[in-house]
């Protein structure tokens, strides 16, 4: 796996931003329930095994996809509620790392600074 670069600082909105949205789309959406199920005695640990099924994984992306557009027209439409929305995300993630820029698509920038609007 190639080394990934920490945000810049002028970034740190963006970061607060992704957060909060990964913690109200998908940590908080169907993922929840399988992760607080008991522990599989026979596949724990066992990379080879699949832990969630077709179904399941349709279902999670399905509504991260959802929220994610849902929060996106919020965005556009109605800033305040957004940014409400933003502060609630931000609840859940406090003792998160905070994320870094990754290189491992080719339509992401090899430079930070052609992030820059």
């Amino acid at each position: 796996m190639k080394k990934s670069t920490p945000a810049p600082e002028d970034l740190s909105g963006l970061a607060r931003e992704a957060k909060a949205l990964v913690a109200m789309a998908f940590r908080n959406g169907p993922i929840e329930n399988i992760h607080t199920g008991r522990t599989c005695p026979t596949c724990h640990g066992k990379q080879e095994y699949s832990h969630i099924t077709q179904a399941e994984m349709r279902e999670i992306m399905k509504s991260a996809v959802d929220h994610l557009y849902t929060f996106l027209v919020l965005k556009r439409s109605d800033h305040a509620a957004y940014e409400a929305l933003l502060s609630f995300g931000e609840r859940y993630t406090t003792a998160w790392d905070e994320p870094v820029l990754t290189r491992r698509s080719e339509w992401i920038p090899s430079s930070p600074s052609s992030l820059e609007v």
